[in-house]
């Protein structure tokens, strides 16, 4: 089960590769969504910028 888990958590970084980019981070850090807490981090990180692209 924990396999399982592991996948779908890895599978966050296709979307990622796509997303990153236009939030002005490298495509390259979608790798760190292999890790189940680099998702979080990812998506943390995302919604700094989003507020920063937002105040302009």
């Amino acid at each position: 089960m924990e396999f399982v888990m592991w996948l779908v958590m890895a599978s966050a970084a296709i979307p990622m590769f796509k997303l990153l980019p236009h939030f002005g981070i490298s495509p390259y850090w979608a790798a760190l969504c292999i890790v189940p807490l680099g998702t979080i981090a990812m998506v943390w990180w995302m919604g700094l910028k989003l507020q920063d692209l937002e105040k302009l």
